[in-house]
Parts: C-alpha cells; structure tokens; sequence
C-alpha cells in the first residue's frame, strides 16, 4: 500500500526531493564567492578562512556512508526529514554567526544534516519509479544536482554584492520548509526498519583520523607545523587511528568497509583517481574568488559571473558524456577529461593582473567541460568489475575518498598560496634598489618609498603582485597533477558489459 501511494505521489515526491537536492549541491559553491566578504567580517586569515569550505566538505563525508545503516535503522523517511530539517536549521545558524569558530561549526553541523540527502535522494527516486525510467530518473537528478555549480557562484555573488553574504545561508530556509513539507506530507510511513551490524569501532577511528589529519593540514601554516605540540598531536592521533582501522579491518567480522574492495583493481585505481579529481575541482573553485577580488578588484557580483560558465560547461559536457558511456572506451572520455583540464590550467598559468575576464571564463569553460567528461566515466571503471553485493559500500567509500581528496586539496593549496606569497613578496621587495635607475624610472610617482604614503603603496603593490605569483605558481602545480594522473589508467580495465550491451555504471553526484 505504501510503495502504491508513493507511486501515485511520484511528481510531489520528485519537486520535494530535487529541492533538496538543489539545496544541499548550491551549498558547495555559494559560498565560495563570498568567501573574502565573510573572511573580513569575522576577522579571518586567508588560511584559516578555508575552514568555511573544508569543514563542510569533510563532515559530509564522514557522515556519508553512516546514512545506509541510519536509514536501515531508524527508517528513511524519519531520516530524510531530520537531514532537511537539520541542514535548513544548520543554515539559518551560519547565516548568524558573528565568528569564525561559530560559521565553523555550524557548516561542520550543516554538512551532518545533509550527507544523507544525496544518497537517500537518489535511492527514493529509483524506488518510486519503474525500472525502465530509472535512467530518466537519474538524468533529472543530475540536473537538478548541477544546478548547484552553475547557479551558484552568480547567485552567492547577487545576495552579496545587494544584501550580504549571510543571505547565501538565509536563502536555504525556504527551499528547506518546502522540502521538508513535501517529503512530510507526501512519502509514506517508514517500512519495518531493520538493525544491521554496524562497525561503531571502525567508523570512530576513521573519524578521529580524517579529523585529525585535517585540522593537522588546517591549522599547520599559522602554527609552524611540526614546531609546534599541538600539530605534532594531531599527527600522533592521526597515525594512531589509521593504524586501529586498517587492523580492525582486517581482522573484524564486520568491518566498517568491506575487504573485498581493496581487492578490485578498477575500484582502487578509480577512487584514488577521484581523490585527484576532488582536488582539482574544489582548489580552483576556492582559490579564484579569493583572487579575483582580493587581487584584481572585481565586485563580488562579477567574480561570481565569470566563474559561473564553469558549472555550464560540466553541463553541456554531461550531455555528451552520457550518450558516448558504452559506445566509446571508458578510458578515452577520461583521457579527454583530464586532457581538457590540462589545458584550462595551462592557460591559468598564464594569468597575470592585468588580464581581461574573458580568459577567467574561458578556462572555466573548458576547465568545467572536461569535468563533466570525469564524473560519469570514472564512475562506470569504479564499480566495472565490482560484484553488485559491494555496490553500495563501494558508493560510500568512493564519495568518501573523492571529498576527501576535495578537502585536502582545498587546505594544501591555500597553504601554498600563503607560503610562496610570502616568499615572493621577500624576494621581490629584496629587488627594489631605489639606487638603479632602471628601478627609480619604472616605479610610478605614487610608489615613491622615500615617502611614507609611497613606502605604504609600494608594499602594498608588492604583496598584490607577490600573491599572483603564488596563484600563478599553484596553478602549475595543480597541472602536473592533472598530467601526473594520465598514467593511472593503464590499471584500469574497460566496464563489463550486461546482456543489454550496456556498461555498468552508477548514479554519481
């Protein structure tokens, strides 16, 4: 009766379950648009500032494979609504929050509430449609989960620039009352719920490790890394935990992760590869904001349209993507991916301060194209040779590892642009010998340093010019990366195919 009543329900279950979805994907890129706005207004360092970002990305992932047995065992719908309610709360709080350990916590508390909502979205749309519409019910998800990316930074941009970046918070509450409503009124009542042996162990340590390890790779650049005792801790605790869990795993009957993963080698070979890909995608989106507002002077609005092509060129990418899956060898399309990645971050390199916006959208453009042809494909080699029964610990863990690989790369590059800021900025300023004459014509009147108003503009110039080599210099980095992966693919082996002579592959989001 239930399973009827929600099939007869399909269209009100659907718009409530993509305002969610919609809700829970723009909350990865909102912010990072305002994220110079809401570093002045809680008095953050450029390094510390990435806690807004990371904080989220790393609860979420934490909380990811937790929300399977939650469901199993407290049941889906009560789930469902208290993810809703706890990620529109979660906002609400950010959006008040007058420090950075309050919007810190509160996003860490934002990205609990709505780890489950990707998952558990996807699972009630594949339920409440037939089998034959499964593939046109997974279309319609990943689009509304892309809406996200593209709609993002212009709409973090517009709320900033004409009310304030507390309204990229704010603007959650009423998608979230309807959202919550929807699934309120219209999924039915949970089924038996049933208890699943759970590795409480195993998860606690994986926790104290990915925790550890962040606030390790967080804190270190203002704590002088292993100079200091509390660093040092969190490498003890880290290495500890991670010891626990592998050996724990090895030896537990149920295991937090199954053991067999470890054992396919498209599965291992794909979710390292994610792990790279987390990395690329996140850094530039958080790093460009920063960049250019901080350094080039653009509103809060513009930073946001330029970099908003790059969530529709992953679109237009997965269009094509999803139409070449199972005609074209796998690896190709990712050969291609990385390949266009490659060359948006070659023309990063070439950046400098006096550029147009057109090469900021340019390289978004075809940096976010060549995402789009990442997602899709890497999934399908993950889960190729993997048997159904791992499928959904597979899932989880693969999620896990490629957000992971998203807030690693997010604090390890904004702790290089700090560090070769700082380290341009000496050896630039060491340049500045006001006894040639080729230095004394070149400056401009108003750099005069025999003046203290020069002096103040000179280093001020010097440092702007200083943190566009560091971006300049991350940006190489984050290239080799991209080339450095190529060579992975030679481990992976092309998808199976089914009877039907299609690949088998997942939804991903």
């Amino acid at each position: 009766m239930s399973e009827a009543k929600d099939t007869a329900n399909r269209w009100p279950i659907t718009i409530s379950i993509m305002l969610a979805t919609v809700m829970n994907s723009l909350d990865t890129t909102i912010a990072n648009v305002a994220l110079p706005h809401i570093q002045g207004s809680v008095s953050a360092s450029s390094d510390q500032i990435t806690w807004v970002l990371t904080s989220y990305i790393v609860s979420a992932a934490i909380m990811t494979p937790l929300s399977g047995w939650l469901a199993d065992r407290v049941g889906r719908k009560r789930i469902f609504l208290l993810s809703i309610g706890g990620f529109t709360i979660a906002s609400m709080l950010c959006g008040i929050a007058s420090s950075l350990p309050e919007i810190v916590i509160f996003r860490l508390l934002q990205g609990v509430a709505g780890a489950a909502l990707i998952p558990l979205s996807q699972a009630v749309l594949l339920d409440i449609n037939p089998r034959e519409k499964h593939g046109q019910a997974m279309a319609m998800w990943g689009a509304g989960a892309l809406l996200g990316p593209i709609l993002g930074p212009a709409l973090g941009g517009y709320l900033t620039d004409n009310f304030s970046w507390r309204w990229c918070f704010y603007i959650n509450l009423p998608v979230g009352i309807l959202a919550f409503l929807g699934v309120w009124f219209f999924i039915s009542g949970d089924r038996n719920t049933r208890a699943k042996p759970f590795d409480f162990l195993g998860f606690g340590m994986l926790t104290v490790f990915v925790g550890s390890m962040q606030l390790l790779l967080d804190r270190g650049p203002s704590q002088d890394w292993f100079a200091s005792s509390e660093i040092t801790t969190y490498a003890i605790l880290g290495a500890i935990s991670a010891w626990v869990f592998v050996s724990h795993t090895l030896t537990a009957t149920h295991p937090f992760f199954d053991r067999r993963l470890a054992g396919d080698r498209n599965f291992v070979t794909a979710s390292a590869f994610g792990f790279f890909v987390g990395v690329l995608l996140f850094s530039t989106m958080a790093l460009l904001p920063p960049m250019l507002q901080g350094l080039m002077g653009y509103p809060v609005l513009t930073s946001g349209l330029v970099t908003m092509p790059r969530g529709l060129g992953t679109w237009v990418a997965m269009i094509f993507v999803g139409r070449l899956v199972g005609r074209v060898d796998t690896r190709l399309l990712l050969v291609f991916g990385l390949s266009m990645n490659a060359l948006a971050l070659y023309q990063m390199v070439h950046f400098d301060l006096s550029m147009s916006p057109r090469l900021v959208i340019i390289s978004g453009v075809i940096q976010g194209f060549g995402l789009g042809f990442l997602f899709v494909p890497l999934s399908t080699l993950a889960f190729a040779s993997l048997p159904p029964v791992l499928r959904p610990e597979g899932s989880s863990l693969y999620t896990l590892i490629r957000n992971l690989g998203s807030s690693v790369g997010i604090s390890v590059m904004e702790a290089q642009v700090v560090s070769q800021s700082a380290a341009a900025h000496a050896g630039l300023a060491g340049n500045i010998d006001m006894s040639n004459p080729v230095v004394r014509a070149t400056l401009a009147p108003g750099l005069n340093p025999a003046t203290t108003a020069g002096a103040m503009a000179l280093n001020n110039e010097v440092t702007r010019q200083g943190a566009m080599v560091a971006y300049v210099g991350v940006f190489h980095i984050l290239f080799y990366i991209t080339l450095a992966c190529i060579p992975m693919l030679l481990l992976m082996r092309p998808p199976r195919r089914e009877a039907g002579g299609e690949p088998l592959h997942v939804a991903v989001e």
